[in-house]
Order: structure tokens, then sequence, then C-alpha cells
């Protein structure tokens, strides 16, 4: 395949478990149809405007994966040969820099890293017997990337053109404990139903990320903007030189705009859209003034602080603005922080802070213990089942309406 060319070709978007269907929104939003969807991956289909698009724009997806070979492979001396016959050297440069990413389960292999070892040996020989040179690979994520899917007998080698994954903004420089991570937060927010003109309030703050997350949607902020480099800018072809002569206008005029121009225009473009004024109230609030501090400086390096109120109080002391709006607490439970802690009056409470102080509000409690989330003493609308890492949670929805009745 032509990777800059093809006029139209799948485009895979592998979600962290659980996630699909909130990827599968924010794909609908945009404008795809869905030409299929598992557990962990929701496809469409484009060009190379639309692998660039997607990596900008999706809050939910981990990485944009083009398809190159599906081939039968038992056994590793199978897979290079497989790996050997893709014509690389139409998409890398000899003297560049790729890195292989892989999910194997296959029962030949005992060392899991062995498959992109393979791969690795096979892309490197298939260069240096067509073009007299190989480039340098490893775990540096700066420049191209293959990700190899095998699954029994089955493999999938992929043009990775997101490199290090979209979950990974870049803004969020102090974790904190326990953390949150980017898309599965963006996730929460996107299922909650929020309404970027009401408030978003985050008790419990933590590392901040939901609260962070909420102000890049209010702002329409794309959160790739956030990345200086993407796999697919190493792809041979990215960036169009005429010898003797100045990339810039002379090569708009004689081959029209190159990838890396398109790429550009399409950031400044995105920033045009952001949201200029009107931003609504994003509270984040923790009792521990170490967590606010590593908040406040994870919203400053996702250019986001001016919009988020920060102040350290209990859960319970939280200041909400005017209803409606969505209130988002993601409490201990017990996995990790929690273990050792009695964690019933701490749900309890939660409950308590819901009906004294936010009518009026959708309440979410995102959590991964479920005898707790019981503690609570309120009828839920909905359990949206999410994954954090391996743990199975839910993030629990509660209509805060009036008179809201106990289960």
């Amino acid at each position: 395949m032509n990777f800059w060319k093809d006029t139209s070709y799948p485009i895979i978007l592998s979600c962290a478990r659980g996630m699909v269907p909130q990827t599968v929104g924010e794909l609908t939003r945009m404008g795809y149809a869905i030409v299929d969807a598992t557990d962990n991956i929701a496809v469409v289909r484009g060009n190379m405007r639309d692998v660039m698009r997607l990596n900008l724009q999706l809050r939910t997806a981990h990485r944009v994966l083009v398809p190159l070979l599906r081939a039968e492979c038992r056994h590793l001396r199978e897979l290079y040969d497989a790996a050997y016959s893709i014509e690389w050297e139409n998409l890398f440069d000899a003297d560049g820099y790729f890195m292989v990413n892989s999910i194997v389960n296959n029962d030949t292999v005992r060392d899991t890293r062995m498959p992109s070892l393979k791969t690795k040996d096979a892309v490197a020989d298939r260069m240096r017997n067509f073009c007299g040179g190989r480039p340098d690979s490893g775990h540096e994520t700066h420049g191209a990337a293959v990700f190899l899917y095998w699954q029994g007998s089955e493999a999938t080698f992929f043009i990775d053109t997101t490199g290090e994954p979209l979950s990974r903004r870049g803004y969020r420089k102090l974790p904190g404990a326990a953390p949150m991570q980017e898309t599965l937060a963006a996730g929460c927010v996107l299922a909650s139903g929020w309404d970027p003109a009401t408030p978003f309030v985050l008790p419990m703050c933590g590392s901040g990320t939901p609260a962070i997350e909420a102000a890049l949607i209010a702002l329409n902020r794309a959160p790739g903007s956030f990345k200086s480099h993407f796999a697919f800018m190493a792809l041979k072809g990215y960036r169009i030189t005429i010898p003797g002569e100045r990339a810039g206008t002379s090569v708009r005029q004689r081959f029209g705009a190159s990838p890396e121009q398109i790429w550009k225009e399409m950031v400044l473009t995105a920033r045009e859209q952001e949201r200029k004024e009107g931003m609504p109230p994003i509270i984040a609030t923790d009792i521990s003034e170490e967590a606010i501090e590593t908040a406040h400086m994870n919203a400053i390096a996702a250019g986001v602080a001016e919009h988020i109120t920060f102040y350290e109080c209990d859960f319970a002391e939280t200041k909400m603005p005017p209803a409606p709006g969505v209130v988002f607490l993601n409490p201990e439970y017990g996995e990790r922080l929690g273990a050792d802690m009695d964690l019933e009056p701490v749900y309890s409470r939660i409950g308590d802070f819901f009906k004294q102080k936010c009518t009026g509000y959708t309440g979410c409690v995102f959590t991964g213990n479920m005898e707790m989330s019981r503690k609570i003493g309120l009828r839920s609308l909905k359990r949206i089942p999410f994954f954090n890492g391996p743990l199975d949670c839910r993030l629990i929805i509660f209509d805060l309406y009036e008179g809201t009745e106990n289960p």
C-alpha cells in the first residue's frame, strides 16, 4: 500500500478494555461510520488525513493502527518470514529509527519479547538487503512504530501511526498516588453525560486528571495537540523535499501540500476552533495539600489551570455551584491504597454529601468495589463498566433530584 496516497483503507483504533463504547461515540460524533467493533478495537475507513485527525482529536483511544499483513504464523520462523515479506523499504527510511510493540498469545512462544525481536530482525534484514542500510531500532518513541498482534496461529502486522500511546498526553508531570489514566478519565467524563455549559465538580481530586480532561473537553482542545511527535511523522514521504530547493511554497506549487504541511494546518485549525470564553465552573478539591499542589501543577502543564478552581477541604465541604452539573468522585476502593482501611464510612458519607449538597446534579462515583458502592445508600441510574488497568470497575451514575430515594 501507499500510506500517503491510497484513498481509503481500514483504520483500527485500539482501546483499553471497556472503553470501546466511548470511542465509538467519539467516532460517530466525528462523522465516521463504524465498520466493526470488539472489546478492544473499533474500525473505520479513511486515508492519511483521517489518520492524522484521529491521532489529534480522539480522547479515549490508545493507538491508531493501519493493517499491513495478516498471515498464518505457527512459530517464530514463520513470523520472521511473514514480516520479511512486507515492503518496509516503501515505509521507512534506511537512516531512520523504528520500534516494535506486540501483543502475543501463542503456545510456542515462551518469551513474549521474542516476537518483537524477530519482527525487528525481519525489518532490518529486508531494509539492509533492499536499501544497503537499515534503520536503528529500540524502545524509544521518537521514530516510526510497528505493532504486532499474534493470536494463536494468526499474526497481523500494523503500522502504528501513534507511537507513544494517546493516553500519555504529556501534561501529567506529577502522577500522584493511584492516578487515573487520561483516556479513562476522559471516557468517564464523556460517559457521565456532562454538558460543558454546566459545572463539573471533582472532590477527592487526587492528581486532578478528570478535572483537567473536563477542562480540555469544555475548551474543545484537541488532546493530540500536546504531543510533538507521532509515529506517522517518521514514515517515508511525510516530508516532501526537492533537491536544490527549500521546502515550502515551491513544494506546494509543484506537488500540493505535503503531509507535514497538512498536519500543521490541521493543528492550527484545531487551535482556532477552541472555546475562547464562557467556560463553566470546574472545581477540584482534596483534603490533602500535596494532592492539590500536584493537581494544580498538572493543570498548569495542560494549559488549563486558569479554568479550574482548586482548594483544600474535606470532600463533604466542597462548595457546589448552582445545579445542574456533574459531581464526580473517585474514592479509594481497597485494591491498592485503601486495602487496609475501613472504607464503609467514606462511601456512606458520599451518599450523605450527595443528598445534602448536590441536589439537581448528576452524581458519579468511579469504583472497583461493588460491595462498598452499596453503602452510598442511593438508587443508581446506571452502572457503566470500565477497567482501570486489570481492575473491573464501574462508573455509577445517580440522578440527584429532589427527594432522591434509597434503594
